[in-house]
């Protein structure tokens, strides 16, 4: 099992899904169907999780039912994912999704199943890995070096994806969404003032395009419809990706190609896979995608000397002082400063 899915993303494809026997897959769908407190990116967090661990019950378990499943067992499955290298809150969510498809069997399968019992426990203590991850934003120089490398490799689809994400500050389940119908879109362009690092203030040029709505993250459970603004150079590089990627008949951005050929839009999951491997090696450090969202942030306040409340706009936050959290220091409704 561990070749199958340890070093890969951890979306579980659909060809893995249906290997998993049928009475798994039906209670984690009908749980998944019941959860309508929860919003829609929280209900695809919980899915990926509960297959990710009934794929490890179909190769290391064969393939129990879940109630079956002993809590001897799922300590194993706990063990599993701490020497795949998991972060600590990886895990107690991963842990927290069984124990609530446990007790989602507990009150709506009472009559069916009157024997079970969640065996996901308080005495199944998460381990203290260590692998808790400094949250250092990426430089500016350190950003462009990343393109600069990429590039050198001709990886044009990876170099969009890192412009965008970094420009706009965006998360991973709103990069996805990003179509390539942008590429047609006109600019903006606005006189604005600024104030630069001496203090002086002038009146310069900013040129940005934004996007189509796009759903992101809000207190409702649909979420947020924004408009995400990028700049000029985030379009060459969108262009140049789409030039080499050809013609097909996907509409979004970013995209793979499946093994019949067809072209289909990316999982958030992709996203984690390029910067925890090839962007971490490359900058000597562990990258995530949301560490692009961080580090857009603090560059803005502290090297480009906009306000923290241009960050603000950009990052779509209601309260500056959740901008500030992201802001790591030393010591309207559009964002033009920062596309100067």
């Amino acid at each position: 099992m561990d070749g199958k899915i340890a070093n890969r993303s951890e979306e579980i494809t659909e060809e893995q899904w249906l290997e998993v026997n049928e009475f798994n897959r039906f209670i984690v769908n009908d749980f998944l169907d019941n959860q309508t407190h929860l919003s829609n990116r929280s209900v695809n967090a919980y899915r990926s999780a509960l297959r990710i661990f009934f794929v490890w019950c179909k190769d290391n378990l064969q393939d129990k039912k879940c109630i079956d499943i002993k809590k001897k067992e799922f300590l194993r499955y706990i063990n599993w994912l701490v020497k795949r290298g998991i972060s600590e809150s990886g895990i107690k969510f991963k842990k927290s999704a069984v124990s609530s498809l446990n007790k989602f069997i507990e009150n709506f399968y009472e009559d069916e199943y009157p024997m079970f019992r969640n065996f996901v426990t308080s005495e199944i203590q998460i381990p203290k890995t260590g692998n808790v991850f400094q949250k250092e934003p990426l430089t500016p120089e350190e950003v462009q070096y990343l393109c600069d490398e990429l590039a050198k490799r001709e990886e044009w689809q990876k170099i969009a994806y890192i412009k965008f994400t970094y420009s706009t500050g965006c998360r991973r389940a709103e990069s996805r969404q990003l179509l390539k119908e942008v590429v047609d879109y006109e600019p903006k362009r606005k006189m604005i003032e600024i104030v630069d690092e001496n203090g002086i203030k002038q009146t310069v040029e900013s040129v940005s395009y934004k996007t189509h709505d796009i759903r992101c993250k809000g207190r409702s459970t649909q979420g947020k419809i924004r408009k995400l603004q990028f700049g000029e150079d985030v379009m060459q590089a969108l262009k140049k990706w789409l030039e080499i990627r050809g013609e097909d008949d996907c509409p979004y951005m970013f995209v793979v190609k499946q093994k019949n050929g067809d072209t289909r839009q990316v999982g958030e999951n992709i996203f984690n896979d390029w910067c925890i491997g090839e962007f971490s090696e490359i900058v000597g450090r562990r990258l995530t995608p949301h560490g692009f969202r961080r580090s857009r942030a603090t560059n803005l306040v502290l090297y480009d000397h906009r306000s923290l409340e241009t960050a603000q706009k950009l990052l779509g936050h209601e309260s500056s002082e959740t901008t500030q959290m992201y802001v790591i220091r030393e010591d309207s409704e559009d964002a033009d400063e920062a596309f100067v």
